[in-house]
């Protein structure tokens, strides 16, 4: 075997018009838009039209796909006794791996289609914030049926209407998040669903592969360095020390991007105007302005970047989101791109069935 190959690497497994990854370039595109013009300019909603139907919606699509949205996100009684049975102990991602499971059932039978798409996405955030608070507090909250995907998040979260300037960054931060070219998690998606297995065993599948720490580990290393840093005057000292006793910094460096990650300059730019209204966004854009010119003294010719976990662990901090839900929220957001590949692989389905070289003992 081509050692080259292993984990498939370089090995292209289908067409695709839902994303590209330009890691030489530092480019990601959405069915053709840039990323940062989508995350600057367009709501949660927005982009989840985009990847399901390759096109962004007009207002009456728009305003139609929030109401769904809304509806779908009610949990039945079923469910929420599911929710508060489930071991307190138990892991966010094995909790909604497990809720999002016991959705299966004929409505969700094959082929997939966009209204299940939408079921499961709105569903998510809402068994992650449930759960939550029944853990934490012993109290059941209700979905706010006045605000959006990304507001009522927040506000399930906290209980309180969230800040504009919050919403600005945690919209653009799931926008950024949703889809990312043929991750693992995607492929898993794209191969159950290339047996005609129903929606809800591929975004369980997919579940399953973001829950290991390979694939969905959250920016929490980034946030426990900001933060040790704990603030402005002591930015430099600490990044010195790391760098002279040869340790890593954690949110730069990408295994893709050769250059600048665009989703995490996106996020920089969303969280510019924010930096005087938030003292965590305004420590993290210090931290990478230092760290970069440090990077460079120390490690000339490297051209390490931040990479998009940075920007995120600043975002999910500056949202109050706790470090054990960062996982669980990068899972509701990339359940739009699984979606969007599930949708694409049943249009033109053929079953994965790659084959092994094997490495065992022959019989005479």
């Amino acid at each position: 075997m081509d050692v080259r190959n292993q984990g498939l690497a370089g090995v292209v497994t289908a067409d695709t018009a839902v994303s590209m990854v330009d890691g030489e370039a530092g480019r990601l595109i959405y069915r053709g838009y840039d990323i940062r013009d989508l995350c600057l300019h367009y709501e949660f909603e927005d982009i989840c039209y985009l990847l399901w139907h390759g096109r962004l919606p007009d207002q009456e699509e728009k305003e139609a796909l929030k109401a769904e949205f809304r509806e779908q996100r009610k949990l039945s009684k079923e469910l929420i006794s599911l929710i508060q049975l489930l071991p307190e102990n138990m892991p966010m991602m094995s909790v909604i791996r497990t809720c999002i499971s016991s959705l299966g059932g004929a409505s969700f039978s094959w082929p997939p289609t966009s209204d299940q798409a939408v079921k499961l996405t709105a569903i998510m955030p809402v068994i992650i914030a449930v759960r939550y608070r029944w853990v934490k507090e012993g109290i059941l909250v209700e979905p706010n049926e006045e605000l959006s995907h990304t507001a009522n998040y927040l506000y399930m979260l906290h209980g309180s209407i969230p800040e504009k300037a919050h919403l600005m960054a945690m919209n653009a931060y799931l926008i950024l998040t949703m889809e990312h070219g043929m991750n693992a998690s995607t492929f898993t998606s794209r191969v159950i669903t290339s047996t005609e297995s129903d929606f809800v065993s591929a975004v369980t599948g997919a579940i399953g592969a973001m829950k290991g720490p390979l694939h969905g580990g959250a920016p929490s290393e980034v946030t426990k360095m900001l933060g040790e840093i704990g603030g402005k005057s002591n930015v430099e000292p600490w990044l010195r020390d790391q760098l002279e006793h040869g340790y890593k910094l954690m949110g730069f460096g990408h295994r893709v991007y050769k250059t600048q990650d665009p989703r995490a300059e996106a996020l920089k730019e969303v969280t510019a105007s924010l930096v005087e209204k938030d003292d965590w966004l305004e420590l993290a854009h210090e931290v990478e302005e230092t760290a970069g010119a440090l990077l460079e003294e120390y490690k000339p010719g490297r051209k390490l970047y931040t990479n998009v976990e940075f920007y995120a662990a600043a975002v999910l901090r500056a949202v109050q989101m706790p470090d054990e839900l960062f996982t669980a929220t990068f899972t509701a957001s990339r359940i739009v791109g699984w979606s969007a590949h599930v949708l694409e692989q049943a249009e033109n389905n053929r079953i994965y069935r790659p084959e092994a070289h094997y490495t065992g003992i022959v019989p005479k």
